[in-house]
């Protein structure tokens, strides 16, 4: 039983002794390159990754601003035409103060306020969309 505990010691003593054995330069050297050439390809992956992972998301902004630009050129027409029907619908009340062909040509004056007002505002809405 002694004989087995001191052959486990000894076998003990041996395997922790060659584990801390220094290894060649060489060796050092050629373990090093393959872990430097190694964690450089692991970075070179990641960075095209991140690349291409970004570039899709840009795409994606990208389409959303042009949306969002959209979006706000229809909103400013919708705006300008409200407002031109407004004034218009204001026109067309002062204009029933009037008699005869001076309230026809006050009404004519309105819409054609309107008209251009309504011209004017989808060409810009149409040179603001993309």
């Amino acid at each position: 039983m002694r004989a087995i505990q001191l052959s486990t010691i000894a076998l003990s003593i041996f395997f922790v002794a060659a584990c801390n054995q220094a290894k060649s330069p060489d060796t050092v050297a050629k373990e090093t390159a393959a872990a430097e050439q190694k964690a450089s390809n692991e970075v070179a992956k990641s960075e095209d990754s991140a690349q291409k992972d970004m570039g899709k998301d840009a795409d994606k902004v990208g389409d959303k601003m042009v949306a969002l630009n959209n979006t706000a050129a229809k909103d400013a027409y919708n705006i300008t035409l409200a407002q031109a029907d407004g004034n218009r619908k204001i026109a067309l009340a002062k204009c029933d103060a009037l008699a005869g062909d001076a309230q026809k040509n006050c009404k004519q004056q309105a819409d054609a306020d309107y008209a251009a007002a309504k011209a004017d505002a989808k060409s810009a809405e149409v040179s603001t969309k993309q």
